[in-house]
């Protein structure tokens, strides 16, 4: 089954796109995750369902999991 929350697409070439994101963004990389938390929570029932809420639990552990790194 093709992964829709996290597609290989997002991983070609060397780095993936949401560590560049991350590299680039530095301390600002919270807001972006918080923000598309905020935006696929808040959009499922119109849009792709549980398909959105998964979106938005994998920025949430993607934050929390940065967060604990940082610990």
């Amino acid at each position: 089954m093709k992964d829709k929350i996290n597609p290989s697409h997002y991983k070609k070439g060397k780095i993936e796109v949401i560590d560049f994101i991350d590299s680039v963004l530095a301390k600002d990389f919270d807001a972006y995750c918080i923000g598309n938390v905020i935006k696929y929570c808040s959009r499922w029932k119109d849009k792709d369902g549980i398909i959105d809420l998964q979106k938005g639990a994998w920025y949430l552990n993607r934050l929390i999991n940065k967060i604990k790194t940082e610990i």
